[in-house]
């Protein structure tokens, strides 16, 4: 059993040393890391997962950007430790997190990620979504908090100031 919290302070570099362990060296090397930089995340989004000890299983992050004109999430990077894996703990903490963001008005999330593991959760492939360079543009998926949010979007992704 795991108890979500919103993230605070205090958990930040917790949930960075757990990003660290779960992606490769240099992540923050990425392009979707450009459109975090020196921008906050979204708190009531921000998820960290304790088990009953209180120990860190698991972290989910959103950050504001803007695309076509509006704004919407750009999700993770979302980690479970490798001791947590196959618990069901990224589903909840994907499940949980967007509910959130839709019952808060938020229409619309992007990440760059694994069709056939996103999907499952109801991502889809954005056609004509633009993630900066290099990114591969089968990578960037989309989910729609409300009806149509994603219809006709064609565009570059930006970083929200």
């Amino acid at each position: 059993m795991f108890e979500l919290t919103q993230e605070t302070p205090e958990d930040w570099w917790e949930v960075e040393a757990l990003y660290d362990l779960c992606f490769a060296p240099g992540r923050e090397a990425l392009s979707s890391y450009r459109l975090r930089d020196e921008v906050e995340p979204v708190a009531e989004l921000s998820l960290v997962a304790r088990d009953a000890e209180n120990i860190l299983a698991g972290a989910i992050r959103f950050w504001p950007v803007r695309v076509c004109e509006k704004d919407a999430l750009l999700l993770g990077p979302i980690a479970v430790h490798p001791t947590r894996q196959a618990e069901g703990l990224g589903g909840l903490l994907m499940r949980s997190s967007l509910e959130i963001a839709a019952s808060s008005g938020w229409d619309r999330v992007l990440l760059v990620g694994d069709a056939p593991y996103y999907g499952r959760f109801g991502f889809k492939r954005l056609e004509g979504v633009m993630m900066p360079p290099p990114t591969n543009p089968d990578r960037v998926l989309g989910y729609e908090l409300s009806n149509d949010a994603w219809r006709g979007c064609i565009g570059e992704v930006f970083r929200k100031s």
